[in-house]
Formats: structure tokens, C-alpha cells, sequence
């Protein structure tokens, strides 16, 4: 099942807004970080780590990722991405795609913090769920009865 974002969710994913990205650990517990994320194409969202970081040992334990994003205007107006690891690529296309965020997201024609033997991971993820809340969420269905 492909996942279409509308309008305003793809303008968010298009500008270079910080990305706050939820992973799973091995014990259950969830793990999240402030990342760069970009559109794959029409579908599928990426951002970039390097072998050995607790985000890439997560996901390669458990596909499962979650982004989220709220506005900075309007902290209530937000946008939630549930989704899985596609694809790991890594090599030099990782470190290409890289650059390709630093671009976006610095201007700069590379990412220049490379630590030495550092190898990045480029990770690709196919949304299933996709959410744009704007104020207090609703309760779902069957959710809290009336006091009397």
C-alpha cells in the first residue's frame, strides 16, 4: 500500500525542518533523534546515520521507525509518520545522499563532519501510516464515557 502525502505534509518534508525520528531497542523501550529527512521519490522518506549508531543497530533489530514533526509556529500542528526500513544502502551512494541532505539543509555542497572511518548508512522507509494533527486530537471511538 503506497501512502500519498497531501499538500502540506509533502511542503513539510520538502523544507529543511529538523525531523524528530523514534526507533525501537532491543528491550522494547523507544529511542528518538532530531534528524534530517528527505522525500524518495513520490513515496518514501530517507535520512542518513553511520554504522554503529544506536539508530542503525535499532532499525536492523527492528524495521519499525517513526517520524514526527511539529510546527514552530504552532506547536499543535503536527505531523506523524509511522512506517518501516525499506532498504539500507550504504557505500559511497550513503555518503552522496549525504551530501544531498547538507544541501538542503546547510547550503553546503558536502557534509564536511566526517569522523575518521566513519561510514554512513542511508536509510529508506515506506511510510504506512501518515497523520496531520492541527489542535487538541480527538478521543478515539469507544474512548472516555461522559461523567454523569
Amino acid at each position: 500500500m503506497t501512502v500519498i502525502f497531501d499538500e502540506a505534509v509533502r511542503a513539510r518534508l520538502e523544507a529543511p525542518h529538523i525531523w524528530y525520528v523514534g526507533t525501537v531497542f532491543p528491550d522494547g523501550a523507544p529511542q528518538v533523534s532530531p534528524m534530517w529527512v528527505d522525500l524518495e521519490g513520490d513515496g518514501e522518506l530517507t535520512f542518513n546515520t553511520s554504522v554503529g549508531r544506536v539508530k542503525e543497530e535499532n532499525l536492523r533489530h527492528d524495521p519499525r521507525v517513526y517520524l514526527s514533526h511539529a510546527d514552530a509556529d504552532d506547536p499543535f500542528d503536527r505531523v506523524q509518520i509511522s512506517g518501516e526500513v525499506a532498504r539500507f544502502i550504504e557505500g559511497e551512494e550513503a555518503h552522496e545522499r549525504m551530501d544531498r541532505l547538507a544541501r538542503k539543509y546547510l547550503c553546503s555542497e558536502r557534509f564536511e563532519w566526517l569522523m575518521p572511518e566513519e561510514r554512513r548508512v542511508a536509510v529508506v522507509v515506506r511510510p504506512l501510516k501518515v497523520r496531520h494533527i492541527v489542535g487538541v486530537e480527538r478521543f478515539r471511538p469507544g474512548g472516555p464515557v461522559p461523567a454523569p
